[in-house]
């Protein structure tokens, strides 16, 4: 599979803006000041939406379609699929129509090429990966956008945003789902108890983790299980400390994975990585942690929880909920550290694509496209849309408005997940690729040079060069 036509598209080139980061710091002033959290002291997880009944809205007409069955696959689990599972339970009680909602396995291509062999491919999938979609319109499995759906995504969406979901010009998808993955959730009673403060930089970070461990309690959480968290986080310190002309670059393969600014990037996350004490239960403990554990553990134990702090995106409020911890009073969340001159922001999405040129295929493309189905899942929490008609007050709480409000307010001032845009076989399949590679460096953080030669070597041969 090639990106290459991917990389010319604006949205991956586009640079930051002062909106970008004023926006994004203003999610950090919430955390600091605790904004969001139960300020009554009734004991609530979450705020209460903003305004609203929280009754579902209705802007867009759908067709009667009973009778039909329609089937959506997507790599979602545990409550993000149960959260889902609402949308569609509205979409079915609007159209007639009856949903059955199929769990796929990463990589996903590999996934649908099964269903597709078989004759049995979904109606509509969830992509997690810009290159999953090229992909699929190679595969000539996609279906191009139509009418009622293409009217939504105008309408709603931003430039930027309608271009990831487009190949060659046509559009096929719908971003249904966006994430901030510049985040760092924290354990407000650990950081207390051990006199921690929150950091801006790199280096301050390295502190607050040092300042943490040293209370007995370890500073990070990692999910190296899932070998994806692992690029989120050379991604966030690449894109800081390299910038975002050399973050171009590397995403499309244009410089190899031995160029120096790697090793830079590498030997920053070794920091981290090479002390045994920052990390909940070590290497070796962080390799066997998945990525839903990694946020549960942070948030559990009171003042001694497994680790003070979890790195990933505004997604994880998804499984703090899943915990007795208050997001806003005892879940806090800054921005991730600036390595170079400023903060990353770093962006990555799920779109939907029909795989039938079915009716109830497009009409769910047009629901998803639509304010309606992304406010029944916003208000479940550890979601956020792309989609600029969304109604902030559809979010449970503070901190995820301003998560929300921040991805708007960027516009297409964003550098989108760079393994996400890489081919499956190297930014996207467990146990190969850069999720192997950052996987054995996590196990080895010393061994920086073979790291570099591995990733190299898998790049190169799944971009065909």
């Amino acid at each position: 599979m090639r990106t290459q036509g991917i990389g010319r598209r604006t949205t991956q080139r586009i640079g930051r803006t002062t909106r970008t980061w004023t926006a994004l710091a203003a999610v950090g002033a919430l955390a600091l000041t605790g904004c969001g959290g139960d300020a009554d002291g009734d004991g609530s997880k979450e705020d209460p939406p903003a305004g609203g009944s929280g009754t579902p809205r209705a802007s867009v007409e759908l067709p009667k379609l009973a009778g039909e069955k329609i089937e959506v696959a997507a790599v979602w689990t545990g409550p993000e699929q149960e959260n889902f599972t609402k949308v569609l339970k509205e979409f079915e009680k609007r159209t007639g129509a009856t949903v059955t909602f199929v769990p796929a396995q990463d990589p996903i291509v590999t996934f649908l090429g099964t269903k597709v062999a078989g004759g049995q491919p979904p109606d509509v999938a969830l992509l997690p990966q810009v290159g999953a979609l090229v992909s699929a319109v190679q595969n000539k499995w996609a279906q191009p956008l139509g009418p009622e759906a293409q009217a939504q995504l105008d309408k709603n969406y931003s430039p930027g945003w309608k271009a990831l979901g487009a190949v060659g010009g046509t559009q096929y998808g719908v971003y249904y789902k966006a994430a901030n993955k510049s985040l760092v959730w924290y354990n407000a009673k650990a950081f207390k108890a051990a006199g921690a403060q929150v950091p801006k930089t790199w280096k301050e970070f390295l502190t607050t983790a040092d300042t943490v461990s040293a209370s007995g309690v370890p500073a990070v959480s990692v999910g190296g299980a899932d070998g994806w968290t692992l690029t989120d986080w050379f991604e966030n310190i690449y894109l800081s400390q390299a910038g975002p002309e050399k973050y171009d670059k590397l995403a499309k393969h244009e410089i190899k994975w031995t160029d120096d600014s790697v090793k830079q990037a590498l030997a920053t996350l070794a920091e981290l990585f090479g002390r045994k004490d920052f990390l909940a239960g070590g290497q070796s403990g962080a390799l066997a942690t998945e990525f839903p554990k990694s946020v549960t553990q942070t948030f559990t134990g009171g003042e001694q929880p497994a680790a003070a702090m979890v790195f990933e995106g505004d997604f994880v409020a998804v499984n703090i909920a899943q915990t007795e911890a208050r997001i806003g009073t005892d879940a806090l969340v800054f921005p991730f550290p600036a390595v170079g001159a400023k903060s990353p922001v770093v962006s990555g999405g799920d779109v939907a694509v029909a795989l039938k040129p079915s009716k109830g295929a497009q009409a769910l493309l047009t629901f998803l496209a639509s304010p309606d189905a992304a406010e029944i899942q916003a208000r479940q929490g550890g979601f956020v849309s792309p989609n600029k008609a969304v109604d902030f007050a559809a979010y449970p709480n503070d901190i995820q408005r301003d998560i929300a409000k921040a991805l708007i307010a960027a516009g297409d001032d964003f550098r989108f997940d760079m393994s996400d845009q890489a081919p499956a076989a190297f930014g996207g399949t467990p146990g190969a690729g850069e999720w192997k590679a950052l996987q054995d460096f996590l196990k080895n953080p010393a061994d920086i040079a073979g790291t570099q030669a591995r990733l190299e070597a898998d790049a190169a041969k799944a971009y065909g060069r």
